[in-house]
């Protein structure tokens, strides 16, 4: 076992009725998530960003960079993922969260590695809720888990909760070496880490992302939709607009099945500076 699956068995009961009185939307944050090996391997496997393998989401609303190709994680986080995706983990994530019929991406459409270098962020948002490539397939958790075994809090990248008003921000969770997150998505599930990190070069945020979902064939299907913070000001018109763009790509890549490498060097000729 790769997680640590004995310890989150022991916890389900706490974590469970922690998860489901959450505010402000269903949501867990604890650490000791992987078995030490584990975390210690897929930590020094972790590949450094590069132009060749990783897609860079570099536009008005996110400046961070990820990998989803399979042929190109590291072998410990291919098993990583392999076993989150098998029944051991999925029983116990239904159970935790109250939503049967989960299954994981196997296509890890915007999920895999995450990392977001000096400067990075990710405004707020609530993730779409339909796969590009299968229009029942409805999102249902987010599974995200750190490994930043040297961070300090003062450089940021607290993962924020807000409410679905956009109004305050209920929960900041510190992306912590093997912490992990895990909280249902939805239309109004609003989060992110929209102020820029601060930490030095040589250094970053780090993560794995796995999305799971369960089919249906009733739903409302949306894209992701950023939203502004009350301190945003005149920002929230480019925020807005850079939604409008994301809207339009997300239509356009299930019906013709463009991919976000494509798309990345389309937006990035919307980026503005910060």
């Amino acid at each position: 076992m790769l997680v640590n699956q004995e310890y989150i068995n022991s916890k389900l009961d706490h974590l469970q009725e922690n998860y489901r009185n959450a505010s402000p939307f269903p949501s867990i944050a604890f650490d000791n998530f992987l078995t030490e090996n584990c975390i210690r391997q897929i930590t020094t496997d972790f590949p450094p960003v590069s132009d060749t393998i990783w897609t860079h989401y570099i536009h008005y609303n996110e400046k961070k960079h990820g990998l989803t190709k399979w042929e190109h994680f590291p072998k410990s986080v291919q098993d990583l993922v392999s076993e989150m995706g098998q029944k051991p983990f999925i029983n116990w994530l239904e159970d935790l969260t109250g939503i049967n019929n989960l299954f994981a991406d196997p296509e890890l459409e915007g999920s895999g590695l995450h990392q977001t270098l000096p400067g990075g962020f990710l405004n707020i948002h609530a993730d779409f809720t339909v796969h590009p490539r299968h229009n029942n397939w409805r999102r249902r958790v987010n599974v995200l888990i750190y490994l930043n075994d040297d961070w300090n809090e003062n450089w940021g990248g607290d993962l924020e909760l807000w409410d679905e008003n956009m109004q305050n921000c209920v929960q900041r969770i510190t992306p912590k070496h093997n912490k992990v997150a895990i909280f249902s998505t939805g239309k109004k599930t609003y989060h992110g880490y929209p102020t820029p990190i601060v930490c030095p070069e040589g250094h970053s945020r780090k993560s794995i992302a796995m999305y799971f979902y369960t089919k249906d064939d009733n739903f409302e299907k949306v894209a992701t939709d950023y939203r502004s913070r009350p301190s945003d000001g005149n920002k929230k018109i480019l925020i807005w607009a850079d939604t409008k763009l994301i809207s339009i790509y997300s239509k356009m890549k299930g019906l013709l099945g463009i991919d976000d490498t494509f798309v990345s060097s389309i937006l990035n000729l919307f980026n503005n500076k910060r």
